[in-house]
């Protein structure tokens, strides 16, 4: 009998844990999807509107000098973007500012509109974080609950960008603690990421579909997909270590911000020039989709992983997860024609592969894929999900990412 009791206690106690989880995610689904939502019409917007006037390229200096005026007057703390939010979650103390969200929103719309090589899940998951960090203050919420909002924000921000709520659950599980699942927060993610695609459906945001054609098998597809999964790993470390260093790089020899910015905007001007091409500016979907249907240039995924590494290294305002995305399926599409494999089937392998390896979230890279490209080459997702992440080594696009654990 006091068994039973014990069991019906923990049952009531559940359920009320889980209804103010449910009502809190659920708020902070909402906003987010509300808010993400804007955002994603907002780049749309911008990329048609540069690609239909090709002289707002040429105001990329400016732009960027602009955006890094307001960083440094207004911005303090959110220059840090990403790396911020995990430091906070990691050490479960600090406020995210609001100023955040529309900071990093008019960043990354100057830098679409006027043509610097940048992504938008950054973006997405700053403005989660800072719009659910937002609410758990009207709502005085502190110490774990607080924490597990956040993380459910970044859960809903990363799934709301690219329409996968599965993967922006785990994202926001996975991205902060390497070797780690954040378990106390699946609920909360859950909610708010589905909550927050939900709306996004409702407001007809529209998301990019790819398709890696028919499944294959066989010891030789297994072992060619091994040695290009390495190869993805080692694309990943490249861009990542070029990106810090490139920041390194830049910060010693150009301290004031805006003055970074502005000459960085003429490099990148400049390298488009000699190019001949804007296929690489924004967010290149363009050459993603090309990637999975025909030939591209040989040299595009290397192109498109400096021009991505200067933006974001001079101070513009953006994500790295669709420039990944096209780095890898660019360089798969590469791949494909030396080792004899379907050019969509290597371009979806690279185009997941290389997001794992530098962000270090293989488990939410690989249910990525799945949702994505769906079940038919599972085993072959997992393969170059794993063996990126192994053989980017530690170097990756979030630094304050906690590796303690991989460390013993």
């Amino acid at each position: 009998m006091n068994e039973l009791k014990k069991h019906i206690k923990e049952s009531e106690v559940v359920s009320i844990v889980f209804l103010r989880w449910f009502l809190l995610a659920s708020i902070s689904g909402i906003a987010v999807g509300i808010v993400i939502s804007f955002f994603l019409k907002s780049l749309q917007w911008a990329t048609s509107t540069r690609e239909s006037n090709s002289w707002l390229l040429y105001m990329l200096p400016l732009g960027g000098a602009f955006v890094s005026y307001l960083y440094s007057k207004y911005g303090k703390d959110s220059s840090k973007g990403n790396n911020l939010i995990i430091e906070r979650i990691n050490e479960g103390e600090g406020r995210i500012p609001f100023r955040m969200a529309p900071l990093v929103f008019l960043g990354t719309f100057i830098t679409h509109l006027f043509g610097g090589s940048a992504g938008r899940e950054g973006t997405g998951v700053q403005i989660g974080a800072s719009v659910s960090s937002k609410i758990g203050d009207l709502l005085k919420l502190k110490g774990m609950d607080y924490t597990i909002l956040i993380i459910s924000g970044v859960s809903s921000g990363f799934g709301v960008v690219f329409g996968t709520p599965i993967a922006g659950t785990v994202f926001g599980l996975e991205v902060s603690t390497l070797g780690k699942m954040r378990y106390e927060a699946i609920i909360p993610c859950f909610i708010s990421s589905y909550i927050g695609n939900f709306i996004a459906e409702t407001l007809k945001v529209q998301h990019s579909h790819y398709n890696m054609g028919v499944s294959l098998t066989g010891v030789d597809v297994f072992f060619k997909v091994i040695l290009c999964a390495v190869l993805f790993g080692l694309t990943s470390k490249l861009f990542a270590e070029l990106t810090h260093a490139l920041k390194k790089f830049f910060a010693a020899k150009i301290p004031n911000t805006s003055l970074k910015s502005f000459i960085g905007g003429i490099i990148i001007i400049i390298i488009v020039l000699i190019l001949g091409t804007r296929i690489y500016l924004g967010l290149s979907l363009d050459l993603l989709s090309n990637a999975f249907n025909q030939p591209v240039p040989k040299g595009a995924f290397i192109i498109k992983l400096v021009l991505t590494s200067l933006t974001l290294a001079v101070g513009f305002q953006g994500g790295e997860v669709t420039p990944l995305f096209v780095i890898g399926a660019t360089l798969g599409n590469l791949l494909a024609s030396i080792i004899g494999l379907p050019i969509e089937f290597l371009a979806g392998l690279g185009m997941i592969g290389v997001f794992a390896g530098a962000t270090k979230t293989p488990i939410a890279s690989f249910i990525m894929g799945i949702e994505l490209f769906g079940s038919a080459n599972i085993g072959f997702i997992f393969i170059a999900c794993v063996i990126s992440y192994v053989f980017a080594g530690k170097s990756g696009i979030y630094t304050s990412q906690d590796s303690s654990l991989l460390d013993r």
